[in-house]
């Protein structure tokens, strides 16, 4: 798949880089996507909920009356499930809801996210982004000059760059990341794709070490 390099105003560079099929033209697989999407926002939640039991409620532990005799049923102590402030029976403990994905799943849904993507268009590469400083403003012209300004976009970088990641941090639309931190679900919820030049021929390069070997 042959890709125009753009430059920050959205003009062709005249150079183009090769998307592998193998990752940008694959069949994709929805379970997979939905399994890697599922265990991303699994990983995502605190699992802090916690009830007290009957061990850990305020009360005293003396018995409320005699077990017969009384006409009524047997009762224990104040801090019984079935009296007003009493403990909890089977309520939430902390645990992690995070369980585990194969590694050829992950990777899997990660290319089949990256082939709906190429499917409908929505992948752009522009060159490789330098700053000296940490600029919101060249950030947001760079995006209205590549008509991506009003869109999720999700832009994915060789390397960290702190200056691109504090410019960034402040727009609502766009999120970025290192190939390396790339996962589905950034890229399912994003509405265009953008890699910079030197993003995009990793891609290439691990295609010609493959062919090498």
């Amino acid at each position: 798949m042959q890709v125009d390099v753009l430059n920050i105003k959205g003009e062709k560079t005249g150079r183009t880089v090769e998307l592998p099929d193998y990752v940008f033209g694959i069949e994709p697989n929805d379970h997979v996507i939905y399994l890697a999407v599922k265990q991303y926002q699994a990983a995502q939640r605190q699992g802090t909920h916690k009830v007290k039991t009957r061990a850990e409620v305020h009360g005293a532990s003396r018995k409320l009356h005699r077990q017969k005799g009384t006409g009524g049923s047997r009762k224990g102590n104040i801090r019984n499930p079935l009296y007003k402030g009493g403990g909890t029976v089977f309520g939430p403990k902390p645990h992690s809801y995070d369980f585990k994905l194969n590694r050829k799943e992950k990777d899997l849904a990660k290319w089949s996210a990256l082939s709906y993507k190429a499917q409908n268009n929505s992948i752009l590469v522009v060159e490789d982004i330098q700053l000296d400083a940490p600029k919101t403003k060249h950030v947001t012209d760079a995006l209205k000059n590549l008509k991506v300004a009003d869109k999720k976009t999700l832009l994915l970088v060789n390397d960290i760059n702190d200056n691109l990641f504090l410019s960034l941090r402040n727009l609502q639309t766009v999120q970025s990341r290192s190939l390396v931190d790339m996962n589905t679900y950034d890229i399912i919820h994003a509405d265009v794709l953008i890699l910079t030049e030197g993003a995009a021929k990793i891609f290439t390069e691990e295609v010609e070490e493959i062919g090498a070997e």
